[in-house]
Formats: structure tokens, C-alpha cells, sequence
């Protein structure tokens, strides 16, 4: 496969998605893991709220690096499908992005207007991959693919 359909491949199965797993390394140095809603924009970057007081925002502050997985629900093997990724996360200070990215987000993940409320309090960040990698057992068995953006 090609990069620009291994790429293609990737976004299609993230756009399908709602849910990934943020791994941030805390200050004590250990590794920390957080489930988010997120939005795909822009390719494979990947945005989501989180408050600026939580560990995994304050983490990112001290250390950009972060690894996200994002995967399908699966009873059996053979439906195991998903996504790892490492590159780094950051703060969006961007206001116009901001407002584009939350109200796709207030619509994509229908929150109601407590919830909007949280996100007008909340920071944006984004995930930029620079290695991805694709898992699809439904194709066979351990079927994969790297890519190095």
C-alpha cells in the first residue's frame, strides 16, 4: 500500500471513531493513560477539550510527547481493528480554530448546553501523529501497516 492510501486508510477509520486512549508520562515520570471524545481535522490531527488543571493537560505542558490508540469494540479476533499513534500534543491558542473545532464538536458529540458550557471552559489541544500505525484482523490475523508522517 501507498502512503497516501495508507494515510487515506487511517483517517477513514478515525473519522468512524469517537474515543481514544491519550498516554501521557506524569511528573513522577510514570506513563498515564485518559479516554477523550475527539474530532479529526486537518488529515490525521486529532482535537478534543480537556481542562488545563487535568493531569494529562498539565503532563503535556511539561512533556509534548504523547502516544494515542483509538479502536473499535470487538467480541471476536477477527474483528479487531484500530490505530496506534505517537507524535506530540500542545494547546491550541488558535480563536477562530477554537470556535470551528467546538462547534463540530458540540454538534458531532450533541451536547447539551451544560456540556457546551464545560467546553467554553475547557482547552483545545491537538494530537500530530508522526507514526501511525493500522491494525485490521478482519483482513487476516495480525494484518498491519507503519506509517512515518
Amino acid at each position: 500500500m501507498n502512503r497516501a492510501d495508507a494515510i487515506a486508510t487511517v483517517t477513514a477509520f478515525l473519522k468512524a471513531q469517537s474515543t481514544l486512549a491519550l498516554a501521557t508520562v506524569a511528573a513522577d515520570g510514570s506513563p498515564r493513560v485518559t479516554p477523550l471524545f475527539y474530532l479529526l481535522e486537518d488529515g490525521p490531527r486529532i482535537y478534543w477539550f480537556s481542562s488545563a488543571a487535568s493531569e494529562h493537560s498539565r503532563s503535556l505542558r511539561r512533556n509534548p510527547a504523547a502516544a494515542v490508540t483509538v479502536y473499535r469494540d470487538a467480541e471476536r479476533w477477527r474483528e479487531i481493528r484500530g490505530v496506534q499513534m505517537r507524535g506530540a500534543a500542545r494547546a491550541v491558542g488558535d480563536r477562530a480554530l477554537r470556535r470551528s473545532i467546538a462547534e463540530s464538536y458540540a454538534e458531532r458529540f450533541q451536547l447539551g448546553k451544560v456540556l457546551q458550557a464545560g467546553i467554553a471552559r475547557s482547552s483545545l489541544y491537538v494530537f500530530e501523529p508522526s507514526w501511525m500505525r493500522y491494525i485490521d484482523n478482519s483482513r487476516r490475523f495480525g494484518y498491519r501497516f507503519e506509517v512515518q508522517l
